[in-house]
């Protein structure tokens, strides 16, 4: 089936509400450049222009915009909702739920920037922010520095293994928790072990 046919086909089995919103965003795309081409990619409407450029998606209770090079774009309206893994990949989205509007102003700048950056030639392992630094409990910190064997595998562990122990540490609801926790962390890390390294094959 012809990209555009299946695009059609996605539209018309959506509910009422999330089919004039694809509709219209579906406007606004060639409306920003008509030399915006439409694709079937990860079982959804996508749209390229010099390479792959933003797609849509209909959800139970959303319809949302991914931007995949969106980490480099100006979001001067505040659009997009950022997590985490999003933040690693460079993606950026938004999503409009039954009754809401579309900000079509700045939709429509986005899409140009999207454009812009595709003619540009930017990859997206360009759009990947840099890591926020991560905060170590001083407890933990304090325990690490006065045991030489242990500091050292920290300094040496990467950001994920870092961030593991920290998160655990940090998620500890009461002080006798908290410091079991740091007591064991410090175990393992004096053998180079990995918070979740028993689970990893």
């Amino acid at each position: 089936m012809h990209p555009q046919e299946q695009i059609n086909s996605y539209i018309a089995e959506q509910p009422e509400w999330q089919r004039r919103l694809l509709v219209r965003l579906r406007q606004l795309i060639h409306a920003t450049d008509q030399e915006i081409e439409e694709t079937w990619r990860w079982n959804a409407p996508s749209f390229d222009h010099d390479g792959i450029m933003l797609s849509l998606h209909a959800f139970k209770t959303c319809v949302s915009v991914w931007f995949h090079k969106g980490a480099l774009l100006k979001d001067s309206h505040g659009l997009f909702k950022l997590t985490e893994k999003d933040e690693e990949r460079g993606i950026r989205k938004f999503k409009l739920s039954e009754g809401e509007a579309i900000n079509e102003k700045a939709f429509a700048d986005l899409v140009k920037q999207a454009v812009k950056l595709n003619q540009a030639g930017t990859k997206l392992h360009d759009a990947k922010p840099a890591r926020k630094a991560l905060v170590v409990p001083p407890e933990l910190e304090s325990c690490l520095k006065k045991d030489e064997e242990a500091w050292e595998h920290w300094e040496k562990f990467n950001y994920s293994h870092k961030k593991e122990y920290v998160e655990w540490i940090d998620d500890a609801k009461q002080d006798e928790t908290r410091k079991r926790r740091i007591a064991q962390a410090l175990e393992m890390i004096r053998e180079g072990v990995g918070k979740e390294d028993k689970h990893r094959v």
